[in-house]
Parts: structure tokens; sequence; C-alpha cells
């Protein structure tokens, strides 16, 4: 059974950086790609930054420059440091795990709340 634990979400001041880490099981980690995406109150779920099994990482260009995922396979756990948030990045952080990164995500976390206050 896979499954996907994240942590590491919580209130935080404009500006400031949180770390998420998402610690999975159930499945042959090293072998699949991994991602972050993110669900806003009345918003859709949106993709936030991936990264490859050789490690290739991907953005979405709102969190460029200030967001980092990381993934340590010794672990099995995938990270994202946040830095220089903003109040627009409130929101649910889903971490999902997928064959490739152009692949479905088909295993899903049960989210952690990120908070901004400005």
């Amino acid at each position: 059974q896979v499954q996907l634990v994240e942590s590491g979400g919580g209130l935080v001041q404009a500006g400031g950086s949180l770390r998420l880490s998402c610690a999975a099981s159930g499945h042959t980690f090293s072998s699949r790609a991994m991602g972050w995406f993110r669900q806003a109150p009345g918003k859709e779920r949106e993709f936030v930054a991936g990264i490859s099994r050789s490690g290739t990482t991907y953005y979405v260009d709102s969190v460029k420059g200030r967001f980092t995922i990381s993934r340590d396979n010794a672990k099995n756990t995938v990270y994202l440091q946040m830095a220089s948030l903003k109040p627009e990045d409130t929101a649910v952080y889903y971490c999902a795990s997928a064959l490739t990164t152009t692949s479905l995500y088909d295993y899903w976390g049960q989210g952690t709340q990120v908070t901004v206050s400005s």
C-alpha cells in the first residue's frame, strides 16, 4: 500500500520560509517522479514543482527562484523548501508520485496547510 505523508506546514509571515517534507512508503521511491501541488480556497489544484527520478527539477513560474524541490532517495523523502513566502502562497500543499514527470500523478498525500500572513 502506497502512502505519502506530508509534514512541515504551518503559519508564517510574509517573507518567511518553510520546508515541507513528504515521506513515501509502499513503492520504489527512487524509480518514481515526485511532485508538489497546492490548492487555495476556491481555486483549482495547481502544479508547483516536480523532480524526476534523475533529479531534474521543474517549477511553476510563480515560485521560480523562491521554492526548491529536492529528494533524498535513501530516506524515501521529497522536500519543498519555500522562501520569500507571499500571502498568495497560502494553500493546502500536496505531494504526489508518478511514473515519470509527464505521467499522471497516481498517488497523493493528504495535504498540509501553509498559511502566509501579510
